[in-house]
C-alpha cells in the first residue's frame, strides 16, 4: 500500500503542475490539488471514526452489547470498550459483506479473497482467511 500510495502521490504531483499551469494560463493563482485531497481523506477518515463512536456510544447508552449498521462502506467488526461494532461493508465497491456461521460468529467476508476458494476447488485448506470471527453470545 506504501508503494502504491508513493506512486500515486508523484503521479498527483505531476497532474498538479500540470493543472496549475493552465489556471495560470488562464489568470487563475495557484491551488494544491494534493493538499486539497489530503484534506478530503482526512475528513472522510474523521467522519468514519466519529460515526463509529457515535453509534457505539447509543448503543452503550440504550444497554446492549453490540450494534450492526450499514451505509458509510467500510466492513468491519470492532470490539470498542465492550461494545461489538459491526458494519456489513458494500457489495459494489469492496464487495464485502457480514456473515454469521451456523454458530452465531459473526466475520466479514471479502469476495475477492472468497472467489478464490469458491473457484479453485483445489486450493490449499489450511491457508488462512482474513475473516474475524467473533462470538455474538
Amino acid at each position: 500500500m506504501a508503494l502504491i500510495g508513493g506512486h500515486a502521490y508523484d503521479m498527483l504531483l505531476v497532474l498538479n503542475r500540470w493543472f496549475n499551469f493552465f489556471r495560470r494560463k488562464l489568470g487563475f493563482p495557484y491551488w494544491s490539488l494534493s493538499a486539497y485531497l489530503k484534506h478530503k481523506v482526512k475528513n472522510a477518515v474523521n467522519f468514519i471514526s466519529n460515526y463509529e463512536q457515535a453509534l457505539v456510544h447509543e448503543a452503550s447508552r440504550q444497554g446492549v452489547g453490540g450494534i450492526i449498521c450499514g451505509h458509510i462502506h467500510k466492513a468491519a467488526v470492532e470490539d470498542f470498550e465492550g461494545i461489538l461494532y459491526c458494519n456489513t461493508g458494500d457489495w459494489v465497491e469492496s464487495c464485502t459483506a457480514l456473515v454469521e456461521n451456523k454458530v452465531g460468529q459473526l466475520a466479514i467476508l471479502h469476495w475477492a479473497d472468497e472467489s478464490v476458494f469458491l473457484i479453485n476447488e483445489d486450493a490449499p485448506a489450511n491457508i488462512e482467511r482474513k475473516r474475524r470471527l467473533v462470538s455474538t453470545n
